[in-house]
């Protein structure tokens, strides 16, 4: 496991990562298909607090886009780099996630991360921001719509709806199994829609949540039990 240190510089307050939001904002990249599904590499990007220690730690699992199974795993642990701040959760993570990634053995392909992209409310999620700063193409899939709209899709695996602010449409509710509540997908960098929907149905053979997420948060739970007893 990797030990991580707050990076020199890192914002201390909302004013300056709204500010760092704000400048790396308009580095995204919307224009982009991304890798097809079911190809080359998949990897889900997870992390655990616990806050009476002031311990964060991120895990890393590399997946086989089309089998699924595990090609690599890395796991990271820091101080938690930022207060808890809704829209700012991002700052919280980041320094930590980069050093899972960075100590994983192979390069990662998609990201795949359990929270937000364009779907946030200054439309720089985590997913957005981690794809800025490491050139990945990144996605969301997270548990629920954040201050977001939508209408119910479908009942069946593969339904989707608009997830809206005002005119925009900032990604979808996505049924990912029939019956089943739906995730609800956004574009982090370097990815379209429709391929982030394609991508997270890839990823959901059995479960709502995606195959990326449920193995990183699995890992994650044993890293943080390893760094705190």
């Amino acid at each position: 496991m990797t030990t991580v240190r707050i990076p020199a510089g890192w914002p201390a307050t909302e004013e300056q990562a709204r500010a760092v939001q704000d400048e790396l904002r308009g580095r995204v990249v919307l224009g982009e298909a991304g890798p097809p599904p079911g190809t080359g590499r998949v990897t889900g990007v997870d992390v655990a607090y616990d806050d009476e220690r002031d311990v964060v730690v991120a895990a890393a699992v590399v997946l086989d886009a089309a089998t699924l199974d595990v090609v690599a795993e890395a796991t990271a642990v820091g101080q938690v780099s930022f207060p808890y701040v809704p829209g700012l959760l991002a700052f919280r993570e980041i320094p930590t996630v980069l050093a899972a990634l960075d100590a994983l053995p192979c390069a990662p392909g998609l990201v795949v991360c359990d929270g937000y992209g364009l779907a946030h409310p200054r439309r720089f999620g985590l997913a957005s921001h981690l794809g800025v700063l490491t050139g990945l193409p990144t996605i969301g899939v997270a548990k629920n719509p954040f201050t977001f709209s939508y209408e119910e899709p479908g009942a069946r695996r593969g339904s989707a709806s608009p997830l809206v602010a005002g005119q925009d449409e900032v990604g979808r509710a996505l049924r990912s199994q029939d019956g089943v509540k739906p995730v609800f997908v956004s574009v982090g960098h370097r990815v379209s829609l429709d391929n982030a929907c394609a991508h997270t149905l890839a990823l959901t053979p059995k479960y709502r949540l995606p195959e990326s997420t449920r193995r990183a948060d699995s890992l994650c739970g044993r890293a943080l039990q390893e760094a705190t007893h």
